[in-house]
């Protein structure tokens, strides 16, 4: 793809970002952070924005009783394809009952959406007492804006560095398009919300096109920064790693 033309598909990436098409060691690993403070055994488990259902078709190795839904039509329909259950709709108005779901989802969704403070309520009604919220969002200390950026009225796909580290009006400039979040930018959306917080990091990539590519190099940042979690250097991972549970 070319970045410095516009397109149906860049235009569509920029506005939504892109889900994750394949499924690799660094999705697995997301997948058990989920499971370590989320149990989904059994359990009804809602994924909102699930994009083409990689997630969605994942949690059905422990529960049957699997949703998910997405704004764009044709990923709505390429997810169907791995899993039924999935509707199109819009986070901001989940089209289920209250305390319909014990595990509710959301994958780097929440920075798209117009709305994300209803987008987050709308999370925690869905969710029975004592159910959890699992969201991953992108950090504003991380060195890259990944999405991409504009520049002189063109979307520039891809890895942009210290984009996040500008000031607010100049970093929404570049990239008004989607959202990164400080810590208590985060978690000011649940605030007054019958929540209680259960985990807050930051999680660091998997490096998984590095390890394809040069696998001693990405094995090598591998270690390293998954050390850094483990220490205050975390703050500058790629994403927030945030799990709430919802309070009667």
């Amino acid at each position: 793809m070319n970045a410095e033309q516009n397109s149906p598909d860049v235009d569509l990436a920029a506005l939504r970002g892109n889900p994750s098409f394949v499924w690799r060691d660094g999705q697995e690993r997301r997948l058990a952070m989920v499971r370590r403070y989320a149990p989904l055994e059994g359990r009804r488990v809602l994924d909102v924005g699930c994009g083409i259902g990689m997630y969605t078709a994942a949690f059905l190795r422990y529960t049957p009783h699997v949703f998910g839904i997405e704004l764009e039509a044709a990923r709505a329909r390429e997810a169907r394809s791995r899993t039924t259950g999935v509707a199109q709709s819009v986070g901001e108005f989940l089209p289920f009952r209250s305390a319909s779901f014990d595990v509710v989802f959301s994958h780097e969704v929440l920075e798209h959406v117009a709305d994300d403070l209803l987008c987050a309520r709308e999370m925690v009604r869905v969710t029975r007492p004592g159910g959890r919220i699992v969201i991953f969002v992108p950090n504003r200390l991380y060195f890259f804006e990944t999405h991409g950026i504009y520049w002189r009225g063109r979307y520039h796909f891809g890895n942009k560095p210290l984009v996040n580290w500008l000031p607010n009006a100049l970093r929404n400039r570049l990239a008004p398009h989607v959202r990164a979040y400080t810590i208590a930018g985060l978690r000011r959306l649940f605030a007054g919300l019958p929540v209680r917080l259960i985990v807050h990091t930051q999680v660091f990539p998997g490096y998984d096109n590095i390890v394809a590519r040069a696998p001693r190099l990405g094995r090598g940042l591998q270690q390293l920064t998954y050390r850094l979690e483990h220490t205050p250097g975390r703050v500058f991972g790629l994403s927030h790693f945030l799990v709430w549970e919802v309070r009667a």
